[in-house]
């Protein structure tokens, strides 16, 4: 087989195969042989066929579907060959598919090599907080707001009561998809409606119309971005906010059935603490993956990017409840989250091949289990990850990028910065 290759670009290559004519003509021969020991013809017993008569009923499609048997093999060969790693499947141009040899050429993108750097006393804060009984107090009466009751009242709608409205939203005068709702709750000060739509329920009352104008923000799906609306809108009741007593049935409503209140706070306590250290760590991985970023600038393969693309696209649209695909938000929305990740896969990948890092089935066990126990039934759930292969790959992905952190951290310099539960647990929001 010969093979040459080209540099079009800093990534893009062509690559020009010649595959002999001898190993076309073997692949044929054998698989007509195959094919004569199964194809049934009339007039032949079952297996009997001769091959000079399978040749000349399916010798063209057997032809084709070799050529692309060997095209794609030896493809693959080809850029082991020239010690190529191609971002995304290739191009084919075919220049010659009939008698003789097979010539093809290939035009693909390659993955970059990296040379990593930045790595050794990369400059590293970690932050250092405690739970402090005011962090408890605030967690406490989030946990009775989780359990308020809602009471109907008679007056004037205002924050934190829930009221219940129908609605019907034009644009232009016409309806649109989402813009009717009947019975729909909505909580004021949770922000879960447009801010003038909620805005506009404050100070109503059961009984009441009304008509409002907004205007959609530019986020929001094609047909409503950035478009002015009509809502006409009936209250239907208000109810007001009722939070339960700190009682021994409130601490029994979260599975402490002993040791009261103080024994709730503790374990809310608890459970702080591991957010708090969850917070600490992720704050540490960004700041790895920043400094991997800065310290390692790469050309991307276009192909890996796209294919990156799309899939955030896919993402945004489930999120939003997408109908179709008019609805799919625009790819240039997606452009610089779509690099970053590619950009990060590279990354990641050549410090697992650098440092030689296998993933830690203990790990990718524990995480299970810990996951399993969120459960009612932990071993059935346990029994579901273990026969989910994709669920197993991507714990697998989890826990190696992990390692990969930790293998950063070892060599980080690191130093401590006083920071706060709160200011921890807005991270990212």
């Amino acid at each position: 087989m010969q093979v040459s290759v080209e540099a079009i670009g800093t990534l893009e290559r062509r690559m020009e195969v010649q595959v002999p004519a001898e190993r076309i003509e073997k692949a044929v021969d054998e698989r007509l042989q195959k094919l004569s020991r199964t194809v049934r013809l009339k007039g032949f017993r079952p297996g009997k066929v001769p091959v000079k008569v399978v040749r000349q009923q399916f010798g063209e499609q057997v032809r084709q579907e070799v050529l692309g048997d060997v095209v794609q093999k030896s493809f693959a060969e080809a850029v082991v060959q020239e010690n190529l790693t191609p971002a995304g499947g290739p191009k084919i141009e075919p220049l010659n598919l009939g008698q003789g040899d097979l010539k093809y050429r290939a035009i693909f993108e390659i993955v970059p090599k990296i040379e990593l750097k930045g790595v050794e006393g990369m400059e590293l804060s970690r932050s250092v907080a405690e739970v402090t009984e005011e962090d408890i107090d605030t967690m406490i009466e989030t946990l009775r707001e989780q359990r308020a009751e809602y009471v109907a009242v008679d007056r004037e709608a205002r924050d934190t009561d829930r009221v219940t409205v129908d609605f019907v939203g034009t644009i232009d005068g016409l309806a649109f998809d989402g813009g009717k709702g009947e019975d729909v709750a909505i909580v004021l000060g949770q922000g879960r409606m447009l801010a003038d739509f909620e805005a506009a329920l404050v100070g109503t009352r059961a009984g009441e119309q009304k008509t409002i104008e907004l205007t959609f923000p530019s986020n929001y799906p094609a047909g409503t971005a950035g478009k002015k609306a009509q809502f006409a809108i009936t209250v239907k009741s208000i109810e007001e906010r009722r939070l339960p007593e700190l009682d021994e049935e409130f601490c029994k409503s979260f599975g402490v059935e002993e040791g009261g209140i103080e024994r709730l706070r503790q374990e809310v306590k608890e459970n702080m603490e591991r957010e708090l250290a969850d917070a600490v760590r992720a704050r540490l991985k960004k700041q790895v993956m920043d400094g991997l970023l800065a310290a390692n600038p790469i050309d991307l393969p276009k192909t890996m990017v796209d294919a990156q693309v799309r899939e955030l696209q896919i993402e945004a649209a489930r999120r939003m409840g997408a109908r179709d695909a008019s609805q799919i938000p625009p790819a240039e929305n997606f452009q610089d989250p779509a690099r970053r990740r590619v950009a990060l896969t590279l990354l990641v990948g050549e410090v697992i091949r650098i440092a030689d890092i296998h993933v830690d089935q203990s790990l990718v066990q524990s995480r299970f289990e810990d996951l399993a126990a969120q459960f009612p039934d932990p071993a059935q759930a346990m029994q579901t990850y273990r026969t989910n292969p994709q669920l197993h790959r991507q714990m697998e992905a989890s826990v190696l990028e992990e390692q990969v952190v930790d293998w950063v951290l070892e060599r980080a310099r690191i130093s401590d910065a006083s920071s706060s539960f709160k200011e921890l647990m807005n991270f990212g929001a």
